[in-house]
């Protein structure tokens, strides 16, 4: 309902006079709603014609500074008989947004956020970790956490819960920057609803684009030196490789010609595909059917590659095999697979990208009991030395020890080139029995 004398209103209303109400409403809101200062404005014939009757004073046309505090005293002592932030907002459509005091709300609520995020991040025991500054740059520039509104103190408590938990599988909270790094992929300790349950009281608290999974996993992807994983494949190896099982069929062991001894359905299963040329995929609920039984004959070989390319190129050229593919880190199911192969006396032979993330896949395998495939330094030298300079490109990223060949570490940091699985096919091909 208007409070303006129905005459006073319509003359206030003229149109050349609306791109100066708009003015006066965004400075009234920037000033904490006091008319105080002035504003500068562009004014037409009939704007400046009515704002000479409201300050009965002239005013020129064109461009003119406009004290608030003048136009203020003018309005009351009109027939509206109020200030200006009422007239104004009654012209231009509502209340008038104290954007000021908003704004300080804004800024005092981040500071109690980010107090918040402190005192949690010290109880959580991971303060000191070299990785937590990258970690917590990250949720500021992505504004994480201002978008999660009020529910964001309790989103902090259950990431901090959640990685403190996760700190008893893998040591995140070491000041050895590459603790982390040599700890994983760590053995299997959580299912993620399970972890999801304990830590945030709702098994879903964890699923794929929650904010909390959103705010753990940007941790791991810090603490493991590795990229913000930005799709659920990726997501899913990163739970898997701080001991986290997303799921019992997602993560799978990719496997070419890998024939089981033994009598058993799921053997003659692997065997019958094998003889037709088929890779397969084994899931984690495969593994726990199958993990009771013999993978290879005790004293054979297995081998595994790290990227997909390879048992493709391994399927078209039919070759004798085995082969396994982790598919870059190893997930959970591949881990238990090769632990397995290795308990039971075969031979488990890894090749890689040579490139800083393959040398630490290799050195966790590595420790595992798993052997390099044609992974040493002789090997890297003689690729670098066979691609062709125009096609090569540089890696980044510090290059990780190699304790299986000393010396790789060394000529890599020299060469300063990546040789990913790809260039070395012909190799790895004529091995597996092409």
């Amino acid at each position: 309902m208007s409070t303006i004398p129905p005459a006073l209103r319509t003359y206030l209303s003229t149109p050349d006079l609306a791109p100066t109400w708009a003015a006066l409403r965004d400075r009234l809101g920037r000033n904490g709603l006091s008319a105080t200062g002035s504003i500068r404005v562009e004014l037409s014939y009939q704007a400046a014609d009515t704002l000479s009757g409201v300050l009965r004073r002239s005013v020129q046309v064109g461009a003119v500074r406009l004290n608030l505090a003048e136009l203020d005293t003018a309005l009351r002592a009109s027939a509206a008989g109020r200030g200006l932030v009422a007239v104004v907002a009654e012209l231009t459509g509502g209340a008038i947004t104290d954007t000021k005091a908003a704004n300080a709300a804004r800024t005092a609520s981040r500071q109690g956020l980010w107090e918040c995020w402190e005192s949690e991040l010290v109880e959580s025991g991971l303060a000191a970790a070299p990785w937590v500054a990258q970690w917590q740059d990250g949720v500021r520039r992505t504004g994480l956490l201002t978008r999660a509104g009020a529910s964001a103190p309790a989103v902090i408590r259950q990431s901090m819960t959640v990685l403190r938990t996760l700190a008893q599988v893998v040591p995140l909270g070491s000041p050895q920057p590459e603790a982390v790094r040599q700890a994983v992929p760590a053995d299997p300790a959580f299912e993620l609803g399970e972890l999801a349950s304990r830590c945030c009281v709702d098994a879903h608290a964890l699923d794929d684009g929650q904010l909390t999974s959103a705010l753990v996993l940007r941790a791991v992807a810090a603490a493991t030196d590795e990229a913000v994983p930005t799709t659920a494949a990726r997501r899913r190896e990163m739970w898997t490789s701080v001991g986290v099982t997303p799921d019992s069929v997602s993560g799978t062991l990719l496997v070419w010609a890998l024939r089981p001894p033994g009598p058993s359905p799921w053997a003659a299963m692997m065997r019958a595909r094998a003889d037709l040329g088929l890779v397969t995929h084994i899931t984690l609920q495969e593994w726990s059917s199958a993990r009771g039984l013999a993978w290879a004959a005790e004293g054979s070989e297995v081998f595994v590659c790290e990227n997909p390319q390879v048992v493709q190129a391994a399927a078209r050229a039919e070759v004798s095999g085995p082969l396994l593919c982790t598919s870059g880190n190893p997930a959970t199911v591949a881990a238990l697979a090769m632990d397995k192969l290795v308990e039971d006396g075969i031979r488990v032979a890894y090749h890689g990208d040579f490139d800083p993330p393959g040398l630490r896949i290799a050195s966790r395998l590595y420790s595992r009991g798993v052997v390099p495939w044609r992974y040493a330094d002789v090997d890297y030298v003689e690729a670098v030395a066979a691609i062709d300079p125009a096609t090569t490109f540089a890696f980044t990223g510090e290059v990780p020890g190699t304790p299986w060949s000393p010396r790789l570490e060394a000529v890599m940091r020299t060469h300063k080139v990546a040789v990913h699985e790809e260039a070395v096919l012909e190799h790895l091909m004529t091995d597996l029995g092409s």
